[in-house]
């Protein structure tokens, strides 16, 4: 096979998770300030299904292949790079290209593997990590002592959420929809609400109200996450899976001193996902070398199965991170 290239796996069109294929590729060259990666585990996200039905277009210059987050070893070195040499271990936040042997990204964005994981734990981090750290904690500003709501608890971004909540001191919701999820979500240190014969609102209005919302599902949740808000609370929207619009009457923001926020991570600059990654290596790494925060794995499949990996990811069964193995190499 030709040394300049790679396997990986494509989105032949628009569509379900079956036009997800295997295909070669070259390996990706490195440009001012990247680093290319050996990509051992890489990590499945709703964003990639988004990308992969269509709906979500990958940002100008970056690879048309799904996956934003791998963990490997470096291989390259861009010009610019000082922080990372050769035969590195790193996890990494990807502007794409994660479903393939190779991807290319911005060293700033690459972090080392946490003491005590292995580069497949490791993979589970990147894409959680970034989103959970930037949106509770840069965003909405939890502080020890605060009530926080988070929905879709046994989600990847819902357990990691859970935990580093968990370790900043707050008391900790959790809503999921199973009973199963809800031990998972238990078990991890929140209350967990199963939103099938439970209303949030309810719980957590008798709990004094929630300072602090992390919200994946929109729709018809926005109204009623407004009313679980304690004076002053803080709803930060990060998906909306049930959802963009609602019917909201804005006088109880006013009235209640109450902020909607929110945000995506890929869009942002490489400036900005710098930042986080320099906040999560100072602050979140030594949780996760404690044991206070690790990721939770739900299940891993073959690179050139990530269609199975999809379909698992739709079906909403799963609890925490779904990878692909593409070395395997632990």
């Amino acid at each position: 096979m030709n040394s300049n290239l790679m396997q990986a796996v494509e989105i032949t069109r628009p569509g379900s998770p079956e036009v997800l294929k295997p295909a070669t590729r070259p390996i990706p060259l490195v440009g001012h300030g990247q680093i290319l990666i050996r990509v051992a585990w890489a990590g499945v996200n709703r964003p990639d299904a988004l990308q992969r039905a269509g709906l979500y277009a990958p940002p100008a210059g970056a690879s048309d292949l799904p996956g934003l987050e791998c963990a490997g070893t470096v291989v390259g070195i861009g010009p610019g790079v000082s922080r990372w040499k050769v035969g590195d271990r790193v996890c990494a936040l990807l502007p794409g290209g994660g479903y393939a042997e190779y991807a290319a990204c911005p060293a700033d964005h690459a972090l080392p593997i946490p003491a005590g994981l292995g580069l497949r734990e490791a993979a589970a981090l990147p894409e959680t990590a970034f989103t959970v750290w930037s949106n509770i904690v840069t965003r909405g500003g939890l502080q020890a002592g605060e009530r926080f709501l988070v929905h879709g608890g046994s989600s990847g971004i819902g357990t990691m959420a859970i935990q580093v909540a968990r370790a900043l001191g707050a008391r900790v919701w959790a809503t999921a929809g199973s009973p199963e999820k809800c031990d998972a979500c238990t078990r991890l240190g929140a209350q967990a609400i199963n939103y099938r014969d439970a209303d949030f609102v309810e719980i957590l209005t008798q709990a004094g109200g929630a300072d602090l919302i992390l919200d994946m599902v929109g729709g018809a949740y926005i109204a009623r996450n407004l009313r679980a808000l304690a004076d002053d609370g803080r709803l930060v929207m990060i998906a909306f899976l049930g959802g963009a619009k609602a019917d909201i009457n804005f006088a109880q923001i006013m009235m209640r001193r109450l902020t909607v926020t929110g945000s995506t991570l890929r869009p942002q600059s490489d400036a900005a996902k710098a930042r986080i990654a320099h906040e999560l290596c100072r602050e979140l790494w030594p949780l996760v070398e404690t044991g206070a925060v690790r990721p939770l794995i739900d299940s891993t499949y073959p690179l050139a199965r990530a269609s199975e990996a999809h379909d698992r990811m739709e079906g909403g069964a799963h609890i925490g991170k779904i990878l692909l193995q593409v070395s395997g190499e632990e």
